[in-house]
């Protein structure tokens, strides 16, 4: 695949960033980017240094082995008050990979590079999420894009899980199969890390159940078909709520709109999947004035739901009853 050029490859950084529903300022356009991202109360200024991802150096390589060639720079500055991100683009796979500044803050010598092999890329597309351990305690991490706000936001302790082994492990578990993965399992794990590991953990769990929501709608929303990538995946047996799951049949295709007037009961969805208004929040909306746009809101709805091709995928009766009872439907 042909290389991307900065401009490019800034690209891919601030489309995952809006991915991730953050919000940006570039501060600085030209290579290496400052880019303060934020959302809600947290904020994060960061410094990117990204080059193409490419595979091999010569025959004494191994072969699985990608690198990213460093140019143009003589060493990797700090950003201050900060984080210095050290980053790869793998175009095959839409794969970053993100490497330790701390481990290369020093003179760069003659043709410098870093390696990370082919098989943590590949986890990473496949689970969303791969640590490699490169030895004496530095680890890479591979991610996809939906997680790159998660990788800022916990950037030291996720490279450092390679100083104690019982967290790199925990990190591991965490990649391989996040749907088995416990807080509780997590206990062994360095205090000072267990929090960004937990957060890693919520991040991969909403990502898959996102991924196959969305997927098994063909990103359109349920109730409306728009697509436009603003549908979004809803729970329709809350995540908060006991023994909530992160099923795909737990799980409608929303756009925005329609999300939170399910969430806040305006609307609901029959076991015959018809999509239902309530006449109540219409009475109390017409009471208060509130009620500019009803009619071409409701003249919007599709009379039943989009269905998934698969069955299994469907919403399952049971959960749109819980949810009716959570959210205290009333017709």
């Amino acid at each position: 695949m042909p290389r991307l050029r900065k401009p490019e490859l800034l690209e891919k950084v601030l489309a995952a960033i809006r991915l991730c529903g953050w919000q940006f300022i570039v501060l600085t356009p030209g290579h290496p980017f400052r880019i303060r991202i934020y959302r809600d109360s947290e904020a994060y200024t960061f410094r990117v240094y990204i080059w193409n991802l490419t595979h091999g150096g010569g025959p004494a390589r191994p072969p699985d082995e990608y690198r990213i060639q460093i140019t143009g720079i003589t060493r990797f500055e700090r950003e201050p008050y900060g984080k210095t991100l050290i980053l790869g683009w793998w175009a095959e796979a839409d794969v970053f990979a993100g490497f330790d500044y701390r481990k290369h803050s020093g003179p760069l010598g003659a043709s410098p590079s870093i390696q990370i092999r082919e098989s943590f890329l590949r986890e990473a597309y496949e689970r969303g999420f791969s640590p490699c351990d490169k030895g004496n305690r530095e680890v890479a991490i591979a991610f996809k894009p939906s997680l790159f706000c998660e990788y800022v936001r916990s950037l030291e302790d996720l490279h450092d899980a390679g100083r104690v082994r019982t967290d790199l492990d925990a990190l591991r578990a965490v990649a391989e199969n996040p749907l088995v993965v416990n807080d509780s399992d997590l206990e062994n794990v360095t205090a000072a890390r267990r929090k960004a590991i937990a957060s890693v953990l919520r991040n991969l769990r909403d990502t898959s159940f996102q991924d196959r929501v969305l997927t098994s709608y063909s990103h359109r929303c349920a109730m409306c078909g728009l697509q436009m990538d603003l549908v979004e995946a809803a729970h329709i047996v809350p995540v908060r709520a006991p023994n909530s799951t992160d099923e795909t049949c737990n799980g409608l295709a929303l756009c925005a709109l329609h999300h939170k007037a399910y969430d806040r009961s305006v609307l609901d969805v029959s076991d015959t999947y018809r999509v239902v208004v309530s006449n109540r929040e219409k009475d109390r909306l017409t009471s208060i004035g509130h009620d500019g746009g009803l009619d071409s809101f409701v003249e919007a709805l599709r009379p039943l739901i989009l269905l998934p091709p698969a069955i299994g995928d469907r919403p399952r009766i049971e959960y749109l009853r819980r949810s009716r009872e959570i959210r205290r439907w009333v017709p």
